[in-house]
């Protein structure tokens, strides 16, 4: 008789943590489509659009904000944050330290400068996904256990 009680309790336990409890992720909104990141933190990468040179930013998620942690770069032009911290010269980019935070990013897409986001060493051609100067809307969502399990993620 003891068990089953027991056996109950933790089942209503297990559904009540279930209800309640979210995990964080950060979602990429297509329009048509939601995918999720299973890493806390990515690269947006593009071609600059006057340089013709690559152009990288580091994201992080942290609770529930995006933290642009580093950007690097070949050349200063347009665009070059003013009150970055210069950390040095590697592999030919210019690496700079950044701490801005975002509610979310609205990120217009172009064929043109080959937007992609490196995710866990996986690349995701945003440009081979939507149309030409589409946007997608990258933030921070929290899902339930049974979301998360259900979940597209990248």
């Amino acid at each position: 008789m003891n068990s089953k009680r027991f056996l109950w309790s933790a089942c209503i336990l297990v559904l009540l943590f279930s209800l309640f409890f979210k995990i964080p992720v950060i979602k990429l909104d297509f329009g048509h489509a939601i995918y999720y990141l299973e890493k806390d933190e990515f690269e947006l990468r593009w071609i600059h659009s006057v340089e013709k040179e690559e152009w990288v930013e580091k994201y992080i998620r942290d609770s529930d904000e995006l933290i642009l942690t580093e950007t690097y770069f070949k050349t200063f032009g347009a665009g070059v944050p003013s009150d970055g911290e210069i950390m040095g010269l590697h592999d030919g980019y210019i690496h700079m330290k950044i701490d801005q935070r975002f509610r979310e990013l609205n990120l217009t897409v172009s064929e043109n400068v080959k937007t992609t986001i490196i995710s866990d060493n996986a690349e995701l051609p945003l440009y081979e996904i939507i149309s030409d100067y589409e946007s997608v809307i990258i933030s921070i969502e929290y899902l339930h256990i049974w979301e998360y399990i259900g979940g597209e993620f990248l």
